[in-house]
């Protein structure tokens, strides 16, 4: 079912590629980014960097510019058995506030994967393969990779690709807006 402010995102780990998927909430609080989950340091950089991308683009993403003011925001990652870390979250990240602010439901089939900058920059990860692999194992119709990441998705055998809608973006609008319209 899809769900507002919970993306689906693609991780690599030691064990290969993995869906992992980001739930966000808000509550009246004091202004705090609350991080909860089996994360490491760089994926809780990630929020925050994705947060503070929201807060300063409240106008182009169609958000009060006060969102934010006197109310705390939460980002869990359901814990499994494996740790979490790396930069490649935080598009899921930002989709998951995105749709948590705007009340708009992420799709399920949906998933993403890709480091972004404060200034909304997608950036190229890796384990490409491994995590359309995952993706295809899980029932995923769409992923959005990176647009850096173009020429490997390219060099990939077409059989993997198949059955897969694939989209990549530099930006950080761009992939808001092919997910949550």
């Amino acid at each position: 079912m899809d769900r507002v402010g919970c993306a689906t995102g693609l991780a690599w780990t030691e064990s290969g590629g993995e869906i992992i998927f980001v739930e966000t909430t808000r509550m009246m609080g004091a202004e705090r980014l609350i991080l909860t989950g089996y994360l490491g340091e760089i994926m809780k950089e990630s929020a925050q960097a994705t947060l503070s991308y929201i807060r300063s683009h409240t106008e182009q993403l169609g958000l009060a510019a006060d969102f934010f003011q006197g109310r705390d925001i939460h980002v869990h990652v359901p814990s499994v058995a494996i740790p979490k870390d790396g930069p490649s979250a935080g598009m899921t990240i930002a989709v998951a506030l995105t749709s948590l602010l705007k009340d708009i439901p992420c799709p399920r089939d949906t998933a993403m994967t890709g480091e972004v900058t404060l200034s909304g920059r997608s950036l190229p990860v890796g384990g490409i393969r491994e995590k359309l692999l995952a993706a295809k194992t899980a029932g995923i119709k769409t992923i959005i990779f990176p647009a850096k990441n173009q020429a490997e998705i390219s060099a990939m055998d077409d059989s993997l690709k198949q059955g897969i809608k694939i989209f990549t973006a530099g930006e950080l609008d761009d992939v808001i807006r092919q997910v949550l319209g």
